[in-house]
């Protein structure tokens, strides 16, 4: 084994400036790849967990505001939490632009967890909330759209 992929398992983070290095210098002959090839997939896979996590925070914080008004001025940090979701979906979105056709999905896949949540944190009766999500895709990243009850 080179000393190039022995790093993988016991120093991470050197294995990766070698594996990096040995990419600028067309070495390519050396290069671990299959270990290369499971991280460069992992990293997709990790954008879109994370679209996936904003998406079910920001719904969760939307139900909130719309079924408990009156806690919108009351300390509560919902509108910055909604702002930041949106902020940090639309980053994900503009470095890996293929996600958004996978919004419409993880919404509808994180939704039923949202609305757990927003359940629990409201103490409020699941039944409160909508079964299926109120809103489109495109309602939940306008920056403009807060819901009224």
């Amino acid at each position: 084994m080179s000393t190039y992929t022995a790093g993988y398992d016991t120093d991470f983070y050197t294995w990766t400036q070698a594996q990096a290095a040995l990419l600028r210098e067309g070495a390519f002959n050396e290069l671990d790849l299959v270990n290369l090839a499971e991280e460069i997939e992992s990293l997709g896979k990790s954008d879109r967990r994370a679209l996936g996590s904003h998406l079910e925070g920001l719904v969760m914080h939307l139900l909130k505001w719309q079924y408990q008004p009156r806690r919108r001025q009351t300390g509560h940090s919902w509108y910055s939490t909604i702002v930041e979701h949106r902020s940090q979906i639309r980053a994900i979105v503009e470095d890996s632009p293929s996600l958004q056709r996978a919004v419409s999905v993880l919404l509808e896949r994180r939704y039923p967890s949202a609305r757990q949540r927003a359940s629990g944190d409201t103490h409020l009766s699941l039944v409160t909330f909508p079964e299926a999500c109120p809103w489109s895709a495109e309602q939940v990243l306008d920056a403009a759209f807060f819901p009224e009850v």
